[in-house]
């Protein structure tokens, strides 16, 4: 509830947070909510400065750029070991997931879409069944999702992002590595072409050359 809050820019970046304040808008007790920011804090998404507060995150495109550097290897690799892995349970919710995501295309449903992108980037990294993987991913989809929504309607093609993701699910459910691993290529390629509209036509290269 808290990241999607985050995610969503209900909590803006820069807002200062309070456990308390937290604890009785959301129903729960301090401990879990302190649990809770101590994760937001290891996905980047939360800055805790002790004795002094607690801030969400800024956001910054030029940082986005190198989180995906890391996010198309990951991906890669979760998607194809979640296409030779998964169980029957998981690739039934696979499918189940691309056909909420293909209404959510239909639809241009955004938040629909957004639930559908977490439950979809938990499964994957749990179908993989390889714990290094799923942590090391664990860091970056909070931050990827968040910069998205805060920048979708102005540069994004949220139908067509959809459906990438739709496409991605339906080829690790059909148990093709190969084909699971070029969904994931093309969703990231999609990826960076949002992420680097959002800054332009003089746009960086994450290696500090302006791009072509």
């Amino acid at each position: 509830m808290l990241e999607e809050q985050i995610v969503t820019l209900c909590l803006e970046p820069g807002a200062v947070l309070s456990e308390n304040r937290l604890a009785d808008a959301l129903g729960f007790g301090r401990t879990p909510i302190r649990e809770a920011l101590q994760r937001l804090a290891r996905e980047g998404l939360v800055v805790i400065l002790p004795r002094k507060g607690i801030l969400v995150a800024e956001i910054n495109p030029r940082k986005q750029l190198l989180a995906l550097e890391v996010r198309r290897e990951l991906e890669r690799l979760l998607a194809r070991a979640g296409a030779m892995r998964a169980t029957a349970v998981e690739r039934a919710r696979f499918l189940e997931i691309a056909e909420g995501m293909e209404r959510a295309a239909k639809d241009n449903d955004d938040i629909s879409f957004m639930r559908f992108d977490h439950e979809l980037n938990f499964l994957e990294s749990q179908a993989a069944h390889n714990e290094y993987a799923s942590r090391a991913m664990g860091l970056l989809h909070g931050m990827s999702r968040r910069f998205w929504y805060m920048h979708y309607k102005e540069a994004a093609d949220l139908p067509l992002c959809a459906r990438l993701h739709a496409q991605l699910a339906r080829r690790i459910a059909m148990g093709d590595a190969d084909e699971a691993a070029r969904a994931s290529d093309q969703l990231l390629d999609y990826a960076e072409t949002f992420t680097r509209a959002t800054l332009g036509a003089g746009a960086l290269s994450v290696g500090g050359s302006r791009t072509s």
